[in-house]
């Protein structure tokens, strides 16, 4: 998690807790991920992901590498 009182690296902006979704095409198939937990600037609205959910993140890809899923939509808040 990115400390509170961090500001955004790219317009300066105050981040904020809240949720993204993330999306991977990855050429054969394409992964959806929604609620992902993230740290979101209240200014430009990018988003920021901390170490473990984007662990999280890469291995529900890389299982739908491995098992040749074309498409798939998770809900991490699940």
């Amino acid at each position: 998690m990115i400390d509170k009182a961090a500001t955004c690296p790219l317009c300066g902006g105050g981040l904020v807790q809240g949720t993204t979704t993330f999306t991977a095409d990855f050429g054969a198939g394409v992964v959806v991920v929604r609620h992902v937990p993230a740290e979101i600037c209240d200014l430009c609205g990018e988003a920021w992901v901390g170490d473990l959910v984007a662990e999280k993140l890469e291995k529900l890809v890389h299982e739908a590498k491995t098992d040749s899923r074309q498409f798939e939509v998770v809900d991490m808040a699940a």
